[in-house]
């Protein structure tokens, strides 16, 4: 009877990293998708879909599924859905959500569907299950900045910080932040792919090169409510149509 448990514990952590693994790559097939439509489908003409193609190495994913996703973009052996990778068929749509959380705490969602209604439902039932409530259009988007947003990782890279500022602020970004790990670059959404074609032509390797919200100021979540915080973020993260979740919130540190 142990081992069966044992066996039966061993395979049910395979299958949860399994259903995450799966929900990584299908988010990164939709973004895959999206670079795709937005410009040509080969990446050597492409920045954002090479950036968004190593994203997919450093994820593992299958070079199948990969260019399944492109070719869905530019209707490559037809145009049927892919339920695998979530793309194709339909046509995908941006939308973004606004809603406070428990505490009061701001909350934007960036969702990509096929299907509006059925992701505003799905979204909604989340804010409601864990106290907190979706608001309109405006509601708190005004708490937060839109900006580009690129990370060059530190491992491997011989740049000092003078340095790193230097060529980021020649590219065009508007500043730089540092921590043991990356370099964040932060540019006006509009340079953004100036930015980061300029760097990229340095020698750069970029990580990241999206455009995000960044919160102006942010709410801390009470002792009371955490749980239920936590476990709205976890279940707005876990939507197969939800891309991004910013939060203008802090957790209290534990003592």
């Amino acid at each position: 009877m142990s081992g069966h448990s044992k066996w039966h514990n061993i395979q049910g952590r395979k299958n949860a990293q399994d259903a995450k693994r799966g929900k990584i790559f299908q988010k990164i097939s939709r973004d895959l998708y999206q670079a795709a439509k937005a410009g040509d489908p080969d990446p050597e003409n492409n920045p954002q879909l090479r950036l968004v193609m190593e994203k997919a190495r450093a994820a593992n994913m299958p070079k199948d599924n990969v260019q399944r996703a492109i070719d869905k973009a530019s209707g490559v052996g037809g145009a049927k859905f892919d339920k695998a990778s979530g793309v194709g068929g339909a046509k995908f749509e941006e939308i973004t959500y606004e809603g406070y959380g428990p505490g009061g705490t701001a909350i934007m969602v960036s969702a990509l569907t096929d299907n509006k209604n059925r992701t505003a439902a799905a979204i909604r039932s989340a804010f409601t299950h864990h106290g907190g409530t979706l608001g309109t259009s405006g509601s708190v988007s005004y708490m937060f900045d839109r900006k580009g947003y690129i990370v060059i990782l530190r491992d491997g890279l011989d740049t000092d910080e003078d340095t790193m500022l230097m060529d980021a602020l020649d590219a065009g970004a508007d500043d730089l932040k540092t921590n043991d790990d990356e370099y964040e670059i932060f540019t006006d959404p509009k340079s953004l792919a100036e930015v980061r074609d300029a760097l990229q032509k340095k020698g750069y390797d970029l990580d990241t090169a999206e455009v995000r919200l960044f919160p102006e100021n942010t709410t801390e979540v009470p002792e009371a409510k955490i749980s239920q915080y936590t476990g709205l973020i976890d279940e707005l993260e876990d939507n197969d149509d939800v891309q991004d979740v910013y939060e203008a919130a802090t957790l209290p540190e534990e003592e």
